[in-house]
């Protein structure tokens, strides 16, 4: 039968990736830090669902914080009222989160479930699962989308034997007008990414960050959130900013590239081939000028820097070492 004792707090699963160059495990996003917070989770909740729920502590959170799929992490799970709700938050268009939440949906109920009933003649319940993706990138999406398994099926016929549904909720500033007003953390959280994007337009990167934070802090937008972790919240939203800039043009090159080795090999393996091996590359070297500038600004440990590049302990010693060297 299912574990009905659980606890509140989050569980941890060590599921080790394949990638040796960024330790993706420890990687934090605006957006994760923001809704681990029970009420501002709760709220989100209740926004999405529309319902009315007042306690934080309902909320079960079953976060897998340490599963690593394809060199992702799962941002946010929960169960409320039996069901089970994974979160994820996207800033470039991704037509695979079917298969990623399968993968995460698994290890979820294995953690959940006691094995040793699976051979009960007695069946065995699990929580219902809700999967939502918070869509904020910059390519246009209606409102309101869906992402199904299924439409990766090759030579389906007829209804497809096994169904996941992703609901994609486009959370960019000037979208979804209800969510936002419903959940006010949301959409401060939309204007501030609005923000960094118009002023990333005209201005560096770096300046264009600390722009955003500070007029957000001057207008009561996350204002105390910002305040708060405003050193890391910068980093973390130049680090962001840059991989989602690389991600655009590696997904343009890589099919360019994609689709020429495709006639001579068929465009298919080319293209996934190539698409692997671009973003892991432009994932690192992104890794890397996050944490040269944060070695710059001398205010975070080096496990801090690890932390949020998500680079190994010793290539930021390594890193520190050289800016040193050059310095001197």
């Amino acid at each position: 039968m299912a574990k009905h004792k659980r606890n509140h707090n989050k569980v941890s699963r060590n599921i080790t990736g394949s990638m040796p160059t960024t330790n993706r495990n420890y990687k934090d996003t605006i957006f994760r830090m923001l809704f681990s917070d029970r009420k501002n989770l709760l709220s989100l909740y209740n926004a999405v669902n529309q319902r009315d729920y007042q306690n934080p502590e309902d909320l079960e959170i079953v976060t897998l914080e340490n599963a690593i799929y394809m060199g992702m992490k799962n941002d946010l799970a929960f169960i409320l009222d039996t069901n089970l709700y994974l979160y994820e938050h996207q800033s470039t268009y991704n037509p695979n989160m079917p298969l990623r939440d399968l993968f995460y949906i698994c290890s979820e109920y294995q953690k959940l479930v006691d094995h040793k009933s699976l051979y009960s003649s007695v069946l065995q319940k699990i929580p219902a699962p809700n999967f939502i993706e918070f869509y904020n990138g910059s390519m246009i999406i209606p409102d309101y989308a869906e992402h199904k398994l299924s439409s990766a099926f090759e030579n389906l016929s007829g209804e497809p034997k096994l169904e996941l549904i992703v609901t994609v909720l486009n959370i960019n500033d000037g979208h979804n007008a209800d969510l936002m007003h419903q959940c006010s953390i949301l959409h401060e959280y939309a204007q501030y990414v609005a923000r960094v994007r118009h002023y990333a337009g005209s201005m560096p990167l770096d300046d264009a960050v600390e722009r955003a934070v500070d007029e957000c802090i001057r207008e009561g937008i996350l204002a105390e959130f910002l305040t708060l972790n405003r050193n890391e919240v910068i980093s973390m939203s130049i680090f962001e900013y840059d991989k989602e800039l690389e991600e655009k043009k590696l997904r343009k090159a890589e099919y360019e590239a994609g689709f020429s080795e495709g006639e001579k090999h068929g465009h298919e393996l080319g293209f996934s081939a190539g698409e692997k091996h671009g973003i892991e590359r432009g994932t690192f070297l992104n890794s890397i000028e996050t944490a040269k500038r944060m070695l710059k600004l001398q205010e975070f440990s080096l496990e801090k820097i690890a932390a949020i590049t998500g680079l190994p302990f010793d290539e930021v010693k390594k890193l520190q070492a050289n800016e040193a060297r050059s310095d001197s």
